[in-house]
C-alpha cells in the first residue's frame, strides 16, 4: 500500500489511504467543555487543515461514486437541453459538442481533483483558496469565489426543480389527448413553478437525513441511472420505424441560430454540456462525510466525468438518429412543450413514452437532490467562516441528524425564491438559470489560476492524487478553455436579437458581481478574512502515539 506520511511537526496535510483500528491515534484536544479524539487520519487530516470534526463520515468508496455520478446525472439532465443544441447547430452539434465538451470536462476535473486531494473539506474548491493566494489577497479572492460557487450550485438546483417541473407536466400533457394540432392539456408558468417549488421541498426533506441514511439512499442512484441510460438507448434504437442516417448524425452543422455562420451554431451549441457536465467539486462538499476523502474525492470525481460523457455521448447519438426529417418543426417545436419527450411518444407511443419520460425524471430528481446536498454543505462551510448573515444559525449542527439542517433548509427557501421569478418572467427566470455554468467553471478556474499566478510566493503541499508534470498546462488548457467558452454561452443564442430571445445571464452576472464586490466594499471586508481555520494540531496532547517522517 502507497501511503505518504508527513512529520507531525510540518504544516504540511497528513495523508493516508487506510488507517486500522490498531493504527489508531489517542490524541485529546483541549480547549471545550468536553474533551474530542482524533481517531483516525480523515480526522486528523481535518483538523492538520484546521477544522474541528463535527459530521459523521459515513460516505464509502461505492456511495461517494454513485453520489458523483449522480451529480452529472446525465440522463436527467442531458435530455431537458437536448433541443438547444439541434436547435442552434443542427443534428452533428449534438453529438461533437458533446464529445469535445467531456473532453474539457475531464481536463477541468482533473485540475480540481488535484487541489481538493490536498484539502478535502466541506468548502471544496472555496477553501483550497487559502492555500494558493497570500494571505494578504485570501479574503477577497475567497469571498467572490465563495460567492460564485455558492450561486452557481444554488441556480443549477433551482434549475433542476424547474426542470422536473417541465418534464412532470410534459408528462401530463403527453396523456392529455391529441386533437386539433395540440394537447388537451397545456401546462402554464405559474403550474411549473407550484411543481418545482413542493420538488425542492422534497429535496430538503431528503437531505435533512442523517449521514449514514444518505449514504444508504444515494448507494442506488448510480446504477439506476446506468442501467436506465443504456435501456432507453437501446429501446429507442429498436422502437423508432424511421431512423436517421450517420451521414444526417455525424455530419450535418447548420446554422440555425441565425448568426451567419455555422462554426458559431455549432459553439452555441456547447450549452447541454456545460450546463450538464459541470459541479465537479459538488463531490469534495461530502469530504467530511467520507471515508478516505482525500483520495475517494477525486477518484469519484474523474469517474463520473468519464462515465457521464460517454453515456451522454451515447444518448446523443441515440437520440439524434430518432429524429424526424423535419425536426425543427416536429421535434424542436412540439406540442409536448419537450423535445424529448416527442422522441419518447414516436417510438414507445404513450404507454412507452411516459415510460421512458419516467425514468429520465427519477434520474433527474437523484442529480437534484445531489446537487442540493453538495449546495447545502457549500452553505455550512460558507457559514461556518462567517461569510453569511446570521451565520452561527447557518452552520449549526442539527442534534438530531448530525447534519447542518438549517443549511439545508436555506437553499431550500433560496432557490424556491429563485423559481417563483419563473411565474412573471420566463427570460429572467431563464438567464438565472443560465449563469450555473458559468459561475461554478469561473469558481474553479479563478482557484486553478491564483495557483498559477502566486505559485513563486505560495508553496503548494499536493496530496494523494496529482497531475505531476502535466499539471501546469493542463490547468492553462482549462483557464482559456473556460474563458473562451463561457464567452460565447453569454451571447443570444438567435438573431435577430429581441427582448424575448435576448440571453440575459451576461446582465444578471454583472448584476450579481456588482451587488457582491458593493456588499465587501460597504462593511464585508471589515469582518471576513477567509476561511476561518484553527490551529487545532497545536493544542492536542497526545499519548503513545507514532512519530511518523
Amino acid at each position: 500500500m502507497d501511503t505518504t506520511r508527513r512529520n507531525e511537526k510540518s504544516d504540511a496535510p497528513f495523508y493516508a489511504a487506510s488507517t486500522s483500528q490498531a493504527e489508531k491515534d489517542r490524541v485529546t484536544i483541549a480547549g471545550g467543555p468536553a474533551m474530542a479524539t482524533i481517531e483516525d487520519d480523515d480526522e486528523r487530516l481535518l483538523a492538520r487543515i484546521g477544522y474541528k470534526q463535527e459530521l459523521k463520515r459515513e460516505f464509502n468508496k461505492w456511495s461517494t461514486v454513485s453520489y458523483a455520478i449522480s451529480l452529472l446525472g446525465v440522463l436527467g439532465s442531458q435530455p431537458a437541453t437536448y433541443g438547444v443544441p439541434i436547435s442552434l447547430g443542427g443534428p452533428a452539434t449534438a453529438v461533437w459538442a458533446w464529445f469535445i465538451g467531456s473532453v474539457m470536462a475531464m481536463v477541468i476535473a482533473s485540475c480540481v481533483a488535484e487541489l481538493v486531494s490536498a484539502y478535502p473539506t466541506a468548502g471544496g474548491m472555496y477553501f483550497v483558496t487559502k492555500q494558493v493566494v497570500p494571505p494578504e489577497h485570501v479574503a477577497i479572492w475567497a469571498w467572490i469565489i465563495g460567492w460564485c460557487n455558492f450561486l452557481g450550485q444554488a441556480t443549477g438546483v433551482a434549475s433542476l426543480a424547474y426542470t422536473i417541473g417541465q418534464m412532470i407536466l410534459a408528462g401530463a400533457s403527453l396523456n392529455s389527448g391529441y386533437s386539433d394540432g395540440s394537447y388537451g392539456y397545456s401546462p402554464t408558468a405559474a403550474q411549473t413553478v407550484l411543481v418545482a417549488l413542493l420538488t425542492l421541498v422534497v429535496f430538503g426533506a431528503i437531505c435533512s437525513l442523517t449521514t449514514k441514511a444518505l449514504h444508504r439512499v444515494v448507494l442506488w442512484f448510480a446504477p439506476i441511472n446506468i442501467l436506465a441510460t443504456i435501456g432507453i438507448c437501446i429501446a429507442l434504437l429498436i422502437l423508432t420505424p424511421d431512423k436517421r442516417s450517420a451521414r444526417f448524425v455525424f455530419t450535418d452543422i447548420e446554422d440555425h441560430s441565425g448568426w451567419g455562420s455555422k462554426g458559431f451554431s455549432f459553439l452555441l451549441g456547447f450549452l447541454n454540456v456545460a450546463w450538464v457536465m459541470t459541479d465537479y467539486d459538488g463531490t469534495t462538499h461530502m469530504s467530511e462525510e467520507t471515508h478516505d476523502a482525500a483520495v475517494r474525492g477525486p477518484l469519484a470525481i474523474r469517474l463520473a466525468v468519464l462515465v457521464s460523457g460517454v453515456l451522454g455521448w451515447l444518448l446523443n447519438i441515440t437520440f439524434t438518429f430518432c429524429l424526424t426529417p423535419d425536426y425543427m418543426n416536429d421535434i424542436v417545436a412540439s406540442p409536448t412543450g419537450l423535445p424529448i419527450a416527442q422522441i419518447f411518444l414516436n417510438a414507445g407511443g404513450r404507454a412507452g413514452g411516459t415510460a421512458m419520460l419516467f425514468f429520465v425524471i427519477l434520474v433527474q430528481f437523484f442529480t437534484g437532490a445531489t446537487a442540493l446536498l453538495a449546495n447545502a454543505r457549500m452553505t455550512y462551510a460558507f457559514a461556518r467562516d462567517e461569510a453569511l448573515p446570521f451565520s452561527s444559525f447557518w452552520s449549526k449542527i442539527n442534534a438530531t441528524t448530525g447534519t447542518p439542517v438549517n443549511a439545508v433548509w436555506l437553499v431550500v427557501v433560496f432557490c424556491g425564491c429563485l423559481n417563483l421569478i419563473g411565474i412573471g418572467s420566463t427570460e429572467t427566470i431563464t438567464a438565472i438559470f443560465n449563469l450555473c455554468a458559468p459561475c461554478l467553471d469561473l469558481s474553479y478556474v479563478a482557484v486553478l489560476f491564483a495557483h498559477q499566478v502566486y505559485a513563486h510566493r505560495v508553496q503548494f503541499i499536493e496530496g494523494p492524487y496529482t497531475l505531476g508534470k502535466w499539471s501546469k498546462p493542463l490547468n492553462i488548457l482549462a483557464i482559456s478553455w473556460v474563458v473562451f467558452i463561457s464567452v460565447v454561452l453569454f451571447f443570444p443564442t438567435t438573431r435577430p436579437v429581441t427582448a424575448t430571445n435576448m440571453n440575459y445571464a451576461i446582465a444578471v452576472a454583472g448584476f450579481v458581481g456588482i451587488f457582491s464586490l458593493g456588499w465587501w466594499w460597504a462593511g464585508a471586508r471589515k469582518k471576513y478574512t477567509g476561511p476561518r481555520t484553527q490551529d487545532i494540531m497545536s493544542m492536542v496532547d497526545t499519548f503513545e502515539r507514532e512519530d511518523y517522517a
